[in-house]
């Protein structure tokens, strides 16, 4: 049997890895994959985001929050922002100690509970802890388990995401597949576009109109926009027209 995530240890993880690549870099120093942003802007939009789903867990919605306002208490200045990270993550720790993950909760997603916001925390964190590791020039890796599951929480919540991924109302077809396969280890992904909408198929059938094969970590990449099919670690093949669509509209 699969051993569970640990979706909470991996947050403060991910959020220590973070914090320590930014802590001595100019915070005016551009990010290539968020364009038009900087380190400080990356660093305090996770902060951010780390907050305000910590106050979504302490509260326990049920409903959709009326206001995303949270009280952040950022530092004057961009060089405190690497202390401040550290510290969202210590709060959402301590949250995620005290809270049951099981718990009927409010979320946009698929999974109503409250570890849907741990679980998005992770990834949330993850993927802008690599944006960080590309603007710098370093080297970056993503454990393969992690990204795997990454990749799952992706494809799984996408089509719920509308309210602030409007193009994925474009994500339509009759009857239209695309499968992502990993290559280092089980995993296998067919979305199904349908008239009415798209999601995953989770009977998947032999074939697929569109595919892509990659490691977890790249398939990750590629689905948060991150990497391009184009790259030179993928194996694609079938209707590239459909792929073009899929990376056209399923920016998250």
């Amino acid at each position: 049997m699969t051993t569970p995530i640990d979706h909470a240890a991996a947050v403060a993880a991910e959020t220590s890895r973070f914090v320590t690549t930014v802590r001595t870099a100019d915070p005016a120093t551009p990010v290539p994959t968020c364009p038009g942003w900087t380190l400080s802007d990356l660093v305090r939009h996770t902060g951010s985001v780390q907050r305000w789903f910590t106050v979504l867990l302490r509260q326990k919605l049920q409903e959709p929050p009326r206001s995303r306002d949270v009280e952040l208490h950022l530092p004057p200045t961009p060089d405190g922002y690497p202390a401040w990270l550290a510290e969202a993550a210590a709060q959402a720790g301590a949250e995620f100690a005290s809270v049951d993950p099981d718990a009927p909760m409010w979320a946009w997603g698929a999974d109503q509970h409250a570890r849907f916001w741990v679980r998005r925390m992770l990834f949330e964190t993850l993927v802008h802890r690599v944006d960080a590791d590309l603007a710098l020039g370093l080297d970056t890796d993503i454990d393969p388990v992690l990204a795997a599951d990454g990749v799952s929480e992706f494809l799984t919540n996408l089509p719920f995401a509308a309210g602030f991924a409007p193009g994925t109302a474009a994500l339509r077809g009759a009857d239209r597949t695309i499968r992502f396969t990993r290559t280092d280890g089980d995993g296998d992904w067919l979305v199904r576009l349908r008239p009415d909408g798209f999601g995953l198929d989770r009977q998947a059938a032999a074939s697929a109109d569109a595919s892509v094969r990659g490691t977890a970590a790249d398939l990750l990449l590629l689905l948060y926009g991150r990497l391009d099919r184009s790259a030179g670690r993928f194996e694609v093949r079938g209707d590239d027209e459909l792929l073009a669509r899929w990376t056209a509209n399923s920016a998250f």
